[in-house]
C-alpha cells in the first residue's frame, strides 16, 4: 500500500459566536515521497512536477521553493532529535487539478524502517499565501493524540488565543482526520476529513477526479463563500497582525 488514493468528506462545524456548518466531497492522495518520479511515469493523468489534468509540484509544501521535500522533513525531524535513518515519508494532501490546488491542511506521516510512525507533520496554509507546519513525535501507532497552541492566522473570524486538539488515524483502508479547536476552555470549531481508500492506478485517479472535477477550484471558491455567509451572520472580522511565509514549530 505504497501510494493511495482516499474519497472522502470534509466538515466544518462552528458552535461560537454562531452556528454555521458546510461539508463538501473530495479526493487526496498519500504518496510515498521516495516514489513521485515513478508515479509521474507510470500513471497516465498525472505528473511531477509538470503540468497534467492531476499533478503534483514540490514547490506546493516545504519550502515552497521547489527543492527537495524528502530532505526538508529530514533537516526539521533532526532538529527535533528525532533519527532519520531509513525513514519512509508519505504525504495526505490534494492535487493539483488543471494547474491550480489550494491545500489548508497537508499531513506528512513519518515511518521507521519497521513501518511505525515516529513523527507527524501539520501543514497548514492559509489564503494569505502563508504556512506554518506543527511537528510532533508520534508514540502511539494507530489512533493519534495532538495539542498544540494555535500559532497561525488561518481564519479572519478567529482569534489567536486558542488552541488544537488533533486526532488522526494512521492511514489503512480509511483515513481520519479530527481538530477540535478551542477558545477559553470552549469549542468553538470542529473540522474533519474523512476517506475511504482505492489503489492509485491511472482508472482510480480518473474516477476520482470525474466524481470532482474542478475540486481544488471548488475548495478555494467554498472557503470565500463560506466567509461571506460568517460576515452576513454578523461575527467578527479579525484582522490579521503579522507576515509570515513558512514557520515552523515543534511541539510536545
Amino acid at each position: 500500500m505504497i501510494n493511495s488514493i482516499y474519497n472522502g468528506t470534509v466538515i466544518h462545524k462552528r458552535f461560537k459566536p454562531k452556528m454555521h456548518i458546510f461539508k463538501y466531497k473530495v479526493f487526496s492522495l498519500l504518496i510515498d515521497l521516495s516514489e513521485l518520479k515513478n508515479l509521474g511515469k507510470d500513471i497516465i493523468f498525472f505528473s511531477y512536477n509538470r503540468f497534467n489534468l492531476i499533478s503534483f509540484f514540490d514547490r506546493d509544501h516545504g519550502d515552497r521553493d521547489g527543492s527537495s521535500l524528502l530532505e526538508w522533513v529530514k533537516k526539521n525531524l533532526k532538529a527535533n532529535k528525532i533519527n532519520t535513518d531509513e525513514i519512509k515519508i508519505k504525504l495526505l494532501c490534494y492535487p493539483r487539478i488543471l494547474g491550480y490546488v489550494f491545500n489548508p491542511l497537508s499531513v506528512f506521516y513519518v515511518y521507521d524502517k519497521n513501518d511505525f510512525l515516529i513523527s507527524i507533520l501539520y501543514e497548514v496554509k492559509n489564503t494569505f499565501g502563508e504556512q506554518h507546519t506543527y511537528i510532533f513525535k508520534v508514540e502511539n501507532n494507530n489512533l493519534l493524540h495532538h495539542n498544540c497552541s494555535k500559532k497561525f492566522h488561518v481564519s479572519p473570524f478567529i482569534e489567536m488565543n486558542c488552541n488544537y486538539f488533533f486526532r488522526i488515524l494512521k492511514p489503512g483502508e480509511k483515513i481520519s482526520i479530527i481538530i477540535d479547536q478551542y477558545q477559553l476552555d470552549e469549542k468553538i470549531l470542529y473540522a474533519s476529513q474523512d476517506g475511504k481508500r482505492v489503489d492509485f492506478t491511472s482508472k482510480e485517479l480518473l474516477k476520482s477526479y470525474l466524481k470532482h472535477p474542478l475540486m481544488t477550484f471548488k475548495i478555494i471558491s467554498a472557503i470565500h463563500f463560506e466567509a461571506f455567509k460568517l460576515w452576513a451572520k454578523g461575527i467578527k472580522f479579525i484582522k490579521k497582525k503579522l507576515k509570515i511565509r513558512n514557520n515552523i514549530t515543534f511541539e510536545k
